[in-house]
């Protein structure tokens, strides 16, 4: 695989990073994680509005457009060819070296990595279990829960649920509400009204949860963010989880309670929304020869 390290192309192996990165050292870095769908992106702006946002958080310095996302990314198709020019791509911002120790100042040489790997829309389950963890979520470091470095409560949840591919784990807050999965957000629907955590629980602003609530909205349904015992979620009539690689798929069942799974009716006119936008969407890379 061929990945894009600091405005060069080159080889996984050949990929050098300082060890003084304080996104290596501290965790000071975040990403965008997206697919290319036959060669093209979708809610690319919402991904880079997000990432902008973490990076001033982070006071990483760093003036990256879509223009030139696009680029890289072109060129990382042609070198690498994934099959049907379906790819997963992760865009990569780390600090950049600095001294040891916390720097309390701006980053102003951050390392920018993106990397690209074929994927396989037929990889993804029609329909998934959701496990209630006993690990719970953890608070946000900052005001607002970052896509960032720091990923061991996710990786304490994986370790709970296993590495079974048609299961996601649930986080709960410490209070046992319910908060969002190990890599998804989560909604349900409820006579004819849709629920979703709130951003308070301390959850990530997914965006294809944003896409699903503005999608909602436009379909004329309710969406309701708030703070919700665990209950609320099991009498649901139906229930699904999104993210940006997945979309959007559907819960058969949540620990013993069942739902309809692919058969639910909103999940399924969402799928459809999703596709057919994303279809019709204006993000798209020419391949040249």
């Amino acid at each position: 695989m061929i990945i894009y390290l600091n405005g060069q192309y080159v080889k996984e192996e050949e990929a050098r990073l300082s060890p003084f990165d304080h996104g290596f050292l501290y965790g000071i870095g975040v990403f965008e994680t997206f697919r290319l769908y036959e060669g093209e992106p979708f809610l690319l702006d919402w991904h880079m509005d997000r990432l902008n946002n973490a990076l001033e958080q982070l006071r990483i310095e760093l003036e990256l457009t879509k223009s030139e996302v696009l680029a890289i990314l072109d060129r990382l198709l042609q070198l690498n060819q994934p099959p049907n020019l379906n790819a997963k791509v992760r865009l990569n911002i780390s600090a950049g070296p600095g001294d040891s120790g916390l720097f309390p100042d701006s980053y102003k040489k951050p390392g920018v990595m993106v990397m690209m790997n074929p994927f396989h829309p037929e990889s993804i389950p029609v329909e998934k279990e959701g496990v209630i963890l006993q690990v719970r979520r953890n608070t946000p470091e900052g005001p607002f829960r970052l896509k960032s470095h720091h990923f061991l409560n996710n990786l304490f949840g994986k370790r709970e649920l296993g590495p079974d591919a048609a299961k996601e784990g649930i986080f709960l807050t410490e209070g046992g509400a319910v908060a969002e999965g190990i890599i998804s957000n989560i909604f349900w629907e409820k006579d004819g009204c849709v629920y979703t955590p709130s951003l308070d629980t301390g959850i990530l602003g997914g965006v294809t949860r944003r896409y699903v609530i503005e999608r909602l909205a436009d379909m004329g349904i309710e969406v309701m963010q708030g703070v919700y015992p665990l209950k609320e979620l099991l009498f649901a009539d139906e229930a699904w989880m999104t993210n940006s690689v997945q979309e959007i798929v559907p819960f058969r069942r949540i620990g013993s309670t069942q739902f309809p799974g692919k058969d639910g009716n909103l999940s399924k006119r969402l799928q459809e929304a999703y596709t057919n936008d994303r279809k019709a969407a204006k993000d798209y890379i020419s391949i040249k020869g």
